[in-house]
């Protein structure tokens, strides 16, 4: 009975002993390639990597420790979540913080799909548990295109927050609202300069995506601004293979026609959509909480 009673005790102060562990949080660097990426992985207390992990992609020109992201990644710890926030190189070696306009653009929108594969290596490299992986605005389109496209076994779930849309017509005013020209002859030079070889060429006119002033390869140039109806999240939710959960914001402007789009791809089971009223493109505020409860349901819904 004296043994039974002492166990007991020292379960329960295990327990909370657990329970009062701070999240380890490091900065994790790898090199597959050329350039060193890095990420911030945080660990929920009393969690290890083996209990499974959120992997996060941002979006366009952005950073892991955007205030969108840096509050998800916390509200989630607190909901015994591990997460892994990962810094797009955009062609920069060790890159961190915002995208300075001023550095000549190289990236292209597909090269993130290679370093998000680089990242699931490495975890399941470090014993990982199951993959969720998480991808907002541009990276939503990034997160999505790679689960289609390529895959990994390690993959249980995908998250998209405010996922990229595209239409023909919206890509061509955004471009003209942006850089004050038609985007069609832009297009066109570029495309001629990467056919001849010369994509990495920096183009004659400046200007990419939210840097009206930046230099641009032709072949950066080209691989964001090509017609290509992958750009558009929900035309390429039914190749994946893994449960998805997409959310929006009711007062998102960025992707104002993602319900609309939405409409009919929804079942429930393999595709979740939901809206969260009040939320912009950026979720910011208590609109995380809400962003991470509909993710702590989705992930242990099975």
């Amino acid at each position: 009975m004296h043994l039974l009673r002492t166990l007991a005790l020292t379960c329960a102060l295990l327990f909370l002993l657990a329970a009062a562990l701070p999240a380890a949080a490091e900065e994790v660097r790898i090199k597959p390639g050329a350039l060193t990426l890095n990420a911030q992985l945080d660990l929920a207390p009393g969690k290890a990597l083996k209990d499974g992990v959120v992997l996060i992609v941002h979006g366009t020109l952005a950073h892991n420790d955007m205030e969108t992201l840096k509050t998800l990644r916390g509200v989630l710890n607190d909901r015994g979540l591990n997460t892994l926030a990962i810094n797009l190189s955009l062609a920069i070696d060790d890159r961190h913080g915002m995208y300075d306009c001023k550095t000549p653009h190289r990236h292209r929108h597909l090269d993130a799909l290679d370093e998000i594969s680089a990242w699931m290596d490495w975890l399941k490299g470090q014993g990982a548990g199951p993959v969720v992986l998480f991808g907002h605005s541009r990276g939503g389109n990034q997160a999505a295109r790679y689960v289609a496209e390529r895959g990994n076994g390690l993959l249980s779930k995908l998250v998209l927050m405010a996922p990229a849309t595209w239409g023909a017509e919206k890509a061509a005013q955004g471009f003209e609202k942006a850089h004050g020209r038609p985007l069609a002859p832009a297009l066109e030079a570029a495309e001629a300069l990467a056919k001849a070889g010369k994509g990495d060429a920096l183009l004659d006119k400046p200007g990419l995506l939210y840097c009206p002033a930046a230099k641009v390869s032709a072949a950066s140039f080209v691989s964001y601004y090509r017609p290509d109806p992958r750009f558009d999240t929900p035309a390429i939710l039914g190749e994946i293979n893994v449960p998805v959960l997409i959310m929006a914001g009711s007062n998102d402007t960025v992707v104002a026609d993602l319900p609309a789009k939405m409409a009919g791809k929804a079942d429930g089971t393999r595709i979740t959509f939901k809206v969260i009223d009040g939320a912009d493109h950026f979720f910011l505020d208590l609109y995380a909480e809400d962003v991470a409860d509909a993710m702590e349901a989705f992930i242990s819904g099975g």
